[in-house]
């Protein structure tokens, strides 16, 4: 039986596509194998939201082009559908598929080994001049795609080993951020369909999961879409009370979509997880503007106080990006302090990357990569004092947790309710909701017995 190898790269949802890539390669008749060097057919699902991501899919082809020279490479994914031709160059790929065509993935990398597959592949009029390239590209009009590939449902907790799936519930973005290269490679907001996404969380029900994650693009954008419009609070109220999902964790939501609606429906049920990640960028008006985003600083912190005030032990989160075009360094303080005065317990901090074709990378003032890295450490070193005083909040009180996998030094790997790294004391079986009594913080997470 042919082998294939599939590596993802990038956000839960890219995660989430690769989830259903496999299942289909699974149904195509192919099988996995852990090694790009010993497999048939390596399927490479990108990112390119930065020029690291791209850097880091160009690395992965000529890795494995270099360690298994007669393994076949697909390339597709978002640096696929940004930039095929520069992708078709590299040595070693037969196929470049956009997310235009992503669906149809599984059908053209089983084709060289599955007789009886119907796989028909032509490359676009626009990519075929391209000499130097001996790889097929199948990448059209993004904005065109209305399909939206869900997260599979896996057969059992144990062929998948995860705890925890991403189901997919939207696809794209209808915001232009002046620095985000991703409406252009993802299209349109598309939602799936209510009923869809109920059969989906029922099917992992039946597999055996406690815990979801929901995810998506613009995720709080869900429904909006439909025929007859509809909101992610909407979604939200039809698993609690269509499904018997035991936790739903919410991804990311942008600022203007945490609605007090949204706010006090996290806030009152059980079953959904005390965290909140609400993406910032920059907590200087000026720069928000530059950015195109479409929220304030003062609009922002009240949804950040209205969260903490309704949940006092939830993980806050956020995405800040430094070292954008005309980020001066009284700009970047300004983000700083404001970062410094809200409830937040973490961040993923973010260098500006320039991303081809947005309005940004014709922007002036570019900062020096070693200011913007400078930067990037100063607010690192300001979110871990803000998450260790969080943590040191929860000693002694008690949290739910799901339960990961257990180590080899007698404690098992958790994550708690509100999204914090956990060890619980002893061996524990993963995919169990316990309740644990924290006794002290360890490293980036926490310590604690189970009750």
């Amino acid at each position: 039986m042919p082998a294939y190898y599939l590596e993802n790269f990038g956000c839960r949802a890219t995660q989430a596509d690769g989830g259903a890539i496999e299942a289909e390669l699974l149904g195509a008749g192919l099988s996995r194998h852990e090694a790009a060097t010993l497999a048939d057919v390596a399927v490479l699902n990108t990112c390119t939201v930065t020029a690291s991501a791209d850097s880091d899919a160009r690395a992965a082809i000529r890795r494995i082009h270099r360690e298994n020279p007669e393994c076949k490479i697909m390339v597709t994914g978002c640096y696929a559908q940004r930039a095929p031709a520069e992708i078709a160059a590299l040595p070693g790929v037969t196929w470049v598929v956009g997310n235009s065509h992503k669906n149809q993935v599984a059908k053209i990398a089983a084709a060289p080994f599955v007789s009886d597959s119907d796989a028909n592949f032509v490359s676009l009029d626009r990519l075929r001049n391209i000499s130097q390239a001996n790889s097929q590209m199948l990448v059209g009009d993004i904005f065109a795609h209305t399909e939206l590939m869900a997260a599979p449902v896996f057969e059992s907790l144990e062929q998948s080993q995860r705890t925890r799936p991403n189901l997919k519930v939207q696809d794209g973005c209808n915001n232009r951020c002046s620095f985000c290269v991703i409406p252009f490679v993802r299209g349109q907001s598309r939602s799936l369909a209510l009923e869809s996404v109920l059969r989906e969380v029922d099917a992992l029900v039946a597999a055996g999961y406690r815990e979801i994650v929901i995810s998506g693009i613009n995720l709080g954008r869900w429904g909006r879409d439909f025929d007859q419009p509809s909101r992610f609070e909407d979604l939200l109220t039809s698993i609690l009370e269509q499904t018997s999902i035991e936790r739903v964790r919410i991804s990311s939501v942008e600022p203007m979509d945490w609605s007090d609606e949204l706010i006090g429906l996290v806030a009152g049920s059980s079953r959904i997880c005390k965290h909140a990640h609400v993406p910032l960028q920059s907590g200087s008006d000026r720069v928000l503007r530059m950015m195109h985003r479409k929220y304030r600083p003062w609009h922002y912190a009240e949804r950040i106080e209205k969260i903490r005030a309704a949940m006092p032990d939830a993980a806050i989160g956020a995405d800040v990006m430094v070292g954008f075009p005309g980020e001066t360094e009284e700009l970047f303080e300004e983000s700083r302090d404001f970062i410094e005065n809200l409830p937040l317990t973490y961040l993923h901090v973010f260098t500006y990357s320039s991303r081809p074709g947005t309005a940004a990378a014709e922007m002036p003032g570019h900062v020096p990569m070693q200011v913007a890295r400078q930067r990037n450490e100063i607010l690192r070193e300001l979110i871990a004092k803000k998450n260790l005083a969080f943590r040191e909040s929860l000693v002694g009180k008690r949290l739910e947790a799901i339960t990961l996998h257990s180590r080899n030094d007698g404690f098992t790997e958790s994550l708690t309710n509100n999204f914090v790294k956990l060890r619980i004391s002893g061996t524990h079986a993963a995919n169990q909701l316990l309740v644990a009594e924290i006794a002290g913080v360890n490293g980036d997470g926490l310590q604690g017995q189970r009750v």
